[in-house]
């Protein structure tokens, strides 16, 4: 391989990387806004299962259960967007002190030893558990209940998808950062995402 080829393929895999990346990222944006609606509507069925509750002295199984399919739904399909926003709980000691580069590399570790093989063994397990659900229709214990627990279960999979997409993006601006930190597209998507997690939501 000459050096000819070697610059184009140092120019084209940080290229593809950052385009990855950026893709991506507006996927898990989208999904996150989209699904953010689910708080105002988790809000609003609260209200009215206390306002029927002790306006009226009556209650509803399948409505308190409603209340518990979107808790679950709103939260499973925030996770990567949380975690693409960089929203999520970290006990700082030293990382924050760091420089660009040993954060990209603290990240590139963890999400390679950690956090991908979570969501692999979670997809793995996760598939028998929601295939059995799905095969008797998994309905609500509870007299009254949904009879959907077969879909809320399904979420489960998808959840962890996601969260693998952005993994898989998260190694992937890691690498860039280590291996190609000068690269100006490399520069402009790092400038891009801190952009994006100050805006307001």
């Amino acid at each position: 391989m000459n050096s000819h080829q070697q610059n184009a393929i140092a120019i084209r895999i940080p290229a593809l990387l950052v385009h990855f990346v950026i893709r991506q990222n507006q996927f898990q944006i989208g999904v996150g806004k989209l699904f953010a609606w689910l708080a105002l509507l988790l809000v609003g069925l609260s209200a009215a299962i206390v306002f029927v509750r002790y306006g009226f002295h009556s209650g509803s199984i399948a409505l308190q259960e409603t209340i518990l399919y979107i808790h679950a739904i709103f939260f499973m399909m925030g996770m990567a967007y949380t975690l693409q926003q960089d929203g999520h709980v970290r006990v700082d000691v030293s990382y924050s002190r760091l420089s660009a580069k040993r954060k990209a590399m603290i990240d590139l570790f963890g999400s390679i030893v950690f956090a991908l093989p979570s969501m692999i063994f979670i997809l793995w397990i996760g598939w028998d558990y929601v295939h059995d659900s799905w095969a008797i229709q998994e309905a609500s214990a509870e007299a009254g209940g949904l009879p959907f627990l077969y879909l809320l279960k399904s979420f489960m999979l998808i959840m962890a998808g996601l969260m693998l997409l952005q993994i898989l993006a998260m190694i992937s601006l890691a690498f860039c950062q280590i291996f190609y930190p000068q690269n100006p597209k490399v520069i402009a998507l790092v400038a891009s995402q801190q952009h994006q997690r100050e805006e307001p939501f």
